[in-house]
């Protein structure tokens, strides 16, 4: 004789709670705007690459706009590429890759956790991270997002230090490690709740 009990029915899901949860839908437009921020970054990208190639070549043009990208206020405007403008000029590119990133872990990240599957385990293409992807998990990957974007600001005022005065060198290098205290402190909170979930997960 089976001991197997039949599976209780599902409980239908009710008019209001449907509808507030059907809400989350409306989130879909938001991620598609970023999908288009995405879109302008790429261009930017590729603006600013061709001009330093063009620069390299001796194009007068796109020399002017590199000049015009890497000169501050308050500082030397140079007058031919230099191993300095194009450093400046690459770490442009590689804040603009950053940036690009963090779009794309929120874009993917948060439309995995917030509105729908998108079922990619069998996908060779699916980034690592989101195997496991919840909103701490998330959290933590911005916050870390947020620091290389900050390091690479702070490297390039560094390199432009004669054209600041000391309090705002000191204020930037005072808000890049709250982003790294505070990256520290999501990381711990999660490690923390982890940690009690799993006890939680043992005990039962």
């Amino acid at each position: 004789m089976s001991n197997i009990q039949p599976s209780p029915a599902k409980k239908a899901i009710g008019l209001l709670p449907n509808l507030i949860f059907m809400s989350r839908w409306l989130q879909l437009p938001l991620y598609l705007g970023l999908i288009l921020a995405q879109c302008v970054y790429v261009f930017h990208f590729w603006v600013e690459l061709t001009d330093l190639i063009g620069a390299v070549f001796g194009n007068a043009a796109s020399l002017e706009h590199i000049l015009d990208v890497v000169t501050i206020d308050g500082a030397v405007r140079p007058t031919k590429l230099t191993e300095a403008t194009i450093m400046l000029v690459v770490l442009g590119l590689i804040d603009v890759v950053m940036i690009s990133n963090l779009l794309i872990m929120v874009i993917v990240g948060g439309y995995e956790t917030f509105v729908s599957r998108m079922n990619l385990e069998s996908h060779p293409d699916q980034p690592e991270w989101l195997s496991h992807v919840n909103a701490s998990v998330l959290k933590v990957k911005l916050a870390m997002a947020i620091i290389g974007i900050s390091s690479i600001h702070l490297l390039k005022t560094f390199i432009n230090a004669n054209a600041y005065d000391v309090k705002t060198l000191l204020a930037q290098t005072g808000i890049h490690i709250t982003f790294l205290l505070s990256a520290l402190a999501i990381a711990w909170c999660d490690r923390i709740m982890t940690a009690t979930q799993n006890q939680a997960n043992g005990a039962h």
